[in-house]
């Protein structure tokens, strides 16, 4: 075996992309850019980051945070709301992220540690200890008193420059279904919109189209206030250019096949592409990624995220036996993200057809399945989804076989 030198791999499967990293997206980052701009200049502004799960809203997010700050001066806070189902929760996780967050102006961050003084402990290694029960005490007034609290913290910091806040809610799939989300979010807009002197705050919510929606559910007008800023997944130039430049960053090149491979299954999420780069990175021998690199890693990179996500979350959800033959025949249909319902059917028993139309709506609920745009179709959000199930419904020998024959 040759030796070759396994430094940082430059791939970050599961987390957001660091900035140094961050590669594409340009018509998002001009049209956000543009949106930043604006605050800058003093007007206030609301933007839904939107796509698909995997889509890379966290990365693009925390890179025009890191934009807005370098050029336009603004103080940018990235509240990741995972666990989050209640507005007194959402308001401590903001204090929290404002007290962690990474500013490298030293004269600032005095400033903020100054003014939440009351909620930080000792300094530890890492940074400061947080004191959870002063903060959760004042959830209640925090929560009541958001946009003061922004307005205090921005009003402190003017005379350091600062010209406005960009303020990021992510990870918001469980607090989207408390109605009393959506009323605090058109209240925060309203309400600084008829101050005096409003807070330039740029206001960015990340999520799919569906928390979107869940909201609107929740309160109608909340559909008007919002900049809808859609990602899409990366084009082929997109996907190789990544892939050049981060293998290229530690000396490593890519095999023509090899790239088709690689861009193929990674559909253009850049969480899939960094998960099967990553799993490269430790595949590889020798330098150049081959074929047999590229099918390895592939493989692998099914069965991990098979293994996270379809058993953990699909295969236990359909407890039902039908529902699991079902999932194993159409998992042998021909490998591809779309199918029509009409095909699959032809293959099922009697008992499994009169409980179809139930398992599509269960795999929808579980983000396996999306409808497509024709009668009866229906798409697999992520190809390596369907790739784990295809490898489930038949020997790996043969799946390997079968993934060497596509594109």
């Amino acid at each position: 075996m040759n030796n070759i030198s396994k430094g940082k791999s430059p791939f970050y499967p599961g987390q957001p992309v660091p900035v140094d990293f961050f590669t594409g997206r340009i018509d998002e980052i001009k049209r956000i850019a543009r949106a930043i701009g604006q605050v800058e200049s003093g007007k206030p502004l609301s933007v839904f980051l939107t796509g698909e799960y995997g889509i890379g809203k966290s990365s693009l997010a925390g890179f025009m945070r890191y934009y807005s700050e370098k050029n336009n001066h603004l103080i940018g806070i990235h509240v990741l709301l995972g666990g989050a189902n209640t507005i007194d929760e959402l308001a401590t996780k903001t204090v929290e992220a404002v007290i962690n967050s990474q500013i490298y102006e030293p004269t600032i961050t005095t400033k903020i540690r100054n003014a939440l003084s009351k909620y930080i402990g000792e300094q530890e290694f890492l940074g400061f200890k947080i004191n959870f029960e002063a903060l959760k005490a004042d959830a209640p007034n925090l929560s009541h008193g958001y946009l003061p609290f922004l307005r205090d913290l921005f009003s402190r910091l003017r005379e350091n420059g600062i010209k406005g806040i960009m303020l990021i809610l992510d990870e918001i799939n469980g607090i989207t279904g408390n109605p009393q989300f959506a009323h605090f979010i058109k209240s925060l807009v309203d309400e600084n919109a008829l101050q005096k002197e409003p807070l330039p705050l740029m206001l960015m919510l990340c999520g799919v189209e569906e928390r979107r929606r869940e909201m609107i559910q929740h309160h109608q007008p909340i559909e008007r206030i919002f900049d809808i800023v859609e990602i899409k997944p990366m084009d082929s130039n997109e996907m190789r250019d990544f892939f050049n430049k981060s293998f290229g960053s530690v000396s490593m090149q890519v095999q023509d096949t090899s790239m088709n491979l690689l861009c193929y299954y990674s559909a253009g999420f850049p969480k899939i592409m960094h998960l099967i780069g990553d799993t490269v990175f430790w595949v590889d021998r020798d330098g150049i990624v081959d074929e047999n690199d590229a099918v390895n890693s592939i493989l692998i990179s099914a069965e991990e995220i098979g293994k996270k996500f379809v058993d953990q979350q699909v295969y236990n959800a359909l407890k039902s036996k039908d529902y699991h033959s079902i999932l194993e025949k159409l998992g042998k249909e021909k490998f591809d993200l779309s199918f029509n319902v009409k095909n699959v059917e032809k293959g099922l028993s009697d008992t499994e057809k009169k409980k179809f139309n139930n398992f599509l709506q269960r795999m929808k609920r579980l983000n396996v399945l999306k409808s497509g745009d024709k009668r009866g179709e229906y798409i697999f959000n992520s190809l390596l989804v369907r790739l784990y199930i295809f490898m489930n419904s038949v020997k790996k020998k043969s799946a390997l076989s079968k993934l060497l024959t596509l594109p």
